[in-house]
């Protein structure tokens, strides 16, 4: 849920001459490219904790769950806030360990709910993945505007959460999930429009960098979709 920090945030830039569609079409390509890769990464490793018995003794452990939520943090913090820094090795490398370390700590996914349900959340969430990220591409209209909207229903997601972990309601939990869906719909589509602003401003050396951020903030929209959805939908073992 950190997909807002971003290397200057910057507002969105019109691609119109032949040169720079050409350039934000490569680099939208390479940034879904990352993105990919980071939830294949993320899927393999999950499946492999469900499939492993070792493996589940090792992430399941006392501690360990939060242990690997906390590094994740600190590597979505270190890429946001030095991605402009770092090589584009030390970049694309930071991503695929978040990538795999996610997949460890969601692999308790796959042994709460059916995987039935898992497989219908994750292609109702592909869907609408795919189709804003259309519309984001597509869309002549600044989607700045929705960034700090859907930023702030985000927060309160968050907030509301953090609250019903007290509260146990599941009421409140389907209308988070819920509201969270249209949150994570909407970033999508600013996000992938973000993606060109990043393609003009990137300089020739830090391409693969603002690729690896776009890809990022990309990966925790479908994530954070998915799970809302699988809420939502999902039949519990």
């Amino acid at each position: 849920m950190l997909n807002r920090i971003s290397p200057q945030n910057p507002a969105w830039i019109s691609a119109s001459s032949p040169e720079n569609a050409a350039r934000v079409q490569d680099f939208i390509r390479a940034a879904y490219g990352w993105m990919f890769g980071g939830l294949a990464l993320t899927t393999a490793a999950a499946l492999w904790v469900f499939l492993s018995v070792p493996m589940q003794q090792i992430v399941l452990r006392p501690g360990m769950m939060l242990f690997l939520i906390a590094v994740e943090f600190g590597l979505v913090l270190f890429l946001s806030f030095r991605i402009q820094k770092m090589s584009p090795a030390t970049a694309a490398s930071a991503f695929f360990v978040y990538s795999f370390l996610n997949g460890l700590t969601l692999s308790v996914v796959f042994m709460v709910y059916q995987i039935g349900s898992i497989g219908q959340a994750f292609l109702t969430a592909a869907a609408m993945f795919g189709a804003m990220s259309i519309y984001g591409m597509v869309t002549k209209r600044d989607l700045t505007s929705w960034g700090s909207f859907f930023f702030m229903g985000l927060i309160g997601v968050i907030i509301a959460s953090v609250v019903n972990i007290f509260l146990r309601s599941s009421a409140l939990e389907m209308a988070v999930s819920f509201i969270a869906v249209i949150v994570f719909v909407g970033l999508t589509a600013y996000d992938t429009q973000k993606l060109k602003t990043y393609a003009m401003v990137a300089p020739p050396d830090r391409v693969t960098n603002f690729a690896v951020i776009g890809a990022l903030a990309l990966y925790l929209d479908f994530i954070n979709l998915f799970l809302a959805l699988l809420r939502l939908m999902g039949a519990r073992r």
